[in-house]
């Protein structure tokens, strides 16, 4: 066989997927196992949902999202993620859960745009290199002040003063381009 050929988010795979109410209470739209390696066309959404799906594709950057005010949780993980772009949180501004276990996101920096998030309540990147980096916890809570919850460990106020301590003031930018 000739090379396979990763799958279309296509507005026609979004009407046809399933939509339900999840155990959380949200509305869901379901598209795990597409192969799909772009996010597009989810502006037929509508922004009705609570809640997308996208584990189990092919995806490798986090873009391409239309506005989706509506949107709190976002679940990605099983794909091949090394990217998050730069306008991904303006058009999610009240996402509070965000997954992304098991991707390819590798240096600490490539976490810096989440930093727009500024509702983002829980975060999973276990299962990326990442999470091996000097520093990882601390980082990511000083990027995310609000962060209650990092690889399903809570963030506790030990971490939080620690994290302020080493990437916060007038050390701190200087900190953080050290951690690589």
């Amino acid at each position: 066989g000739g090379p396979r050929l990763g799958g279309r988010l296509t507005a026609d795979l979004v009407l046809g997927s399933p939509q339900y109410m999840n155990p959380c209470g949200e509305y869901e739209l379901d598209l795990r196992g597409n192969t799909i390696e772009a996010i597009e066309n989810l502006g037929v959404t509508e922004n009705q949902f609570d809640c997308i799906d996208l584990s189990e594709n092919a995806v490798l950057k986090l873009e391409g999202f239309p506005l989706l005010p509506k949107l709190k949780t976002l679940l990605l993980n099983h794909n091949r993620i090394k990217r998050i772009g730069a306008k991904f949180t303006e058009t999610t501004p009240n996402l509070e859960t965000l997954i992304l276990t098991h991707n390819r996101l590798a240096r600490l920096q490539d976490l810096d745009p989440l930093q727009g998030c500024k509702g983002l309540l829980r975060l999973s990147l276990m299962g990326n290199p990442v999470t091996s980096r000097q520093h990882y916890r601390l980082y990511v809570v000083h990027l995310l002040p609000r962060l209650k919850m990092l690889d399903f460990v809570r963030v506790r106020p030990k971490e939080r003063e620690a994290a302020a301590a080493m990437f916060g003031g007038e050390g701190g930018a200087e900190a953080r381009a050290r951690a690589g």
